[in-house]
């Protein structure tokens, strides 16, 4: 037979929290497209430089732009609220949603968003976006690797 697991408790969860020491990080946003198009008419491209990567620019051209931008704006937002970053500034151009060679989207972080994420030990980002006409909306976990993580100056195993 096998080993017993605690009533109330899946044999799945029992192996996984047995085996690794690590806990999920989740973000999530929603956006709705018309405030991204917006910015996009009054600051230009001032907002689109300061907000976006050149690779992202360039993946969200054509039709639908202003939906796929508010898409990776929600993401960023998702990253930035697993980040936890608390009064450390994040450029938003210093986290990249990526196009995976499977269709999907990845995360790339730079600058401070990347050393927050080395500070904290998160690994492992995934990030799942969909838009419509107009709205957008992001889902990002990260895995918290090690020991206790800080939230809100309260210390939690």
């Amino acid at each position: 037979m096998g080993e017993s697991v605690p009533s109330g408790t899946s044999a799945v969860s029992a192996v996984s929290s047995a085996t690794f020491d690590a806990s999920p990080r989740i973000g999530c946003d929603v956006v709705n497209v018309v405030d991204v198009s917006r910015s996009i008419d009054l600051f230009g491209s001032r907002y689109l430089e300061r907000t976006f990567t050149a690779r992202e620019l360039e993946i969200c051209s054509g039709t639908a732009r202003d939906q796929r931008l508010a898409a990776r704006f929600a993401a960023k937002e998702a990253v930035v609220k697993v980040l936890r970053p608390a009064d450390t500034a994040i450029p938003w151009n210093s986290i990249e949603i990526t196009r995976e060679l499977w269709g999907g989207c990845g995360v790339e972080l730079f600058g401070e968003a990347a050393k927050l994420a080395v500070a904290q030990d998160l690994q492992d980002f995934q990030v799942s976006i969909s838009h419509e006409a107009d709205v957008a909306i992001a889902m990002v976990i990260a895995m918290h690797r090690g020991g206790s993580q800080q939230t809100e100056g309260r210390s939690h195993r």
